[in-house]
């Protein structure tokens, strides 16, 4: 009588399917697992961004032919060296940088109340309101929003409606339009590290604070913003590097104003020049390697 369930046992691991035995060895190993989960997307990853960097990346050391416009195989520094000592695009940079720079500061200056309100203020079935808000514009087409701002900015348009009675009018089409219709655009991906970060905030921690008798100032200088640093600068990671690489907008908006999009824009196209193209294109991903670099050191990147 005892020996029949263990024959069955035995007959059971005997037939077996591979299936099963499959099934059974991830179950017990889940490093295994991870990496069969995480190998298509991280090969997608690797063959479509980082073998297409790698591309531009060795294009940069190339030329084009004079007379027949082809690119050739030549190994060269002369693009670098276009790039880096041309007065134009040293103007361009400073340009581009500085667009990023004032379109980052904008979106924190106006997401940082807004945040705070979602994190502390509102009732939690308001804060669920709030963030659909928020996600919102992310649904429509970026093509649509910037040419609803290119209308809003227009001579007539509603921005010169609101400026008239003080006095004032619309800034038309330049770099004030330009940093004004990207840090809308990006405005969202701002406000919602910075929202996850102060969600992060003990409330205990500014009632500790008023009870110690500090006012609202010194308590968000004190308390909240050393502890919200990170989730500001991983706010403007997104920010900044947008805008960094948009040219779309600057074509619609900006007048007559190039950034370093454009750059590479006009030589891929109108020009045909890519090399030169790909060495521009080298200023921003060296820019923004140096920018995650020093926001590693902060801890930003965990809160993306």
């Amino acid at each position: 009588m005892t020996s029949t369930p263990t024959t069955a046992r035995a007959g059971d691991s005997l037939t077996e399917s591979p299936a099963r035995k499959v099934s059974v060895f991830l179950s017990q190993h889940a490093r295994v697992r991870l990496g069969l989960l995480l190998s298509a997307p991280l090969f997608w990853l690797g063959l479509v961004y980082i073998a297409a960097l790698a591309a531009l990346l060795i294009t940069a050391f190339w030329t084009v032919d004079s007379f027949t416009g082809q690119v050739q195989t030549t190994w060269t520094l002369d693009n670098i060296i276009t790039v880096l000592t041309g007065s134009l695009y040293q103007t361009v940079t400073l340009r581009t940088v500085g667009v990023a720079l004032l379109v980052t500061i904008v979106d924190i200056l106006v997401a940082l109340p807004i945040a705070f309100f979602m994190a502390k203020v509102a009732s939690p079935r308001l804060q669920r309101i709030l963030v659909i808000a928020v996600l919102m514009p992310l649904w429509a087409s970026y093509l649509v929003k910037v040419y609803a701002w290119r209308s809003v900015l227009s001579q007539g348009g509603i921005a010169e409606w609101i400026a008239q009675p003080f006095g004032g009018s619309s800034p038309g089409y330049g770099l004030p339009a330009t940093i004004i219709t990207l840090a809308y655009l990006w405005l969202p991906y701002v406000i919602l590290p910075i929202y996850a970060g102060l969600e992060r905030v003990p409330n205990s921690l500014l009632e500790a604070s008023s009870d110690l008798g500090a006012k609202t100032w010194r308590t968000l200088g004190s308390v909240v913003l050393p502890m919200l640093w990170p989730a500001i600068i991983a706010g403007s990671i997104f920010s900044f590097s947008l805008s960094l690489g948009d040219y779309i907008t600057v074509n619609i908006v900006g007048g007559a104003n190039q950034l370093l999009g454009n750059l590479v824009y006009t030589n891929v196209g109108a020009a045909n020049n890519l090399p030169l193209a790909a060495a521009i294109a080298l200023i921003p991903i060296a820019i923004m390697v140096v920018y995650l670099t020093a926001a590693r050191r902060t801890g930003a990147l965990n809160n993306l």
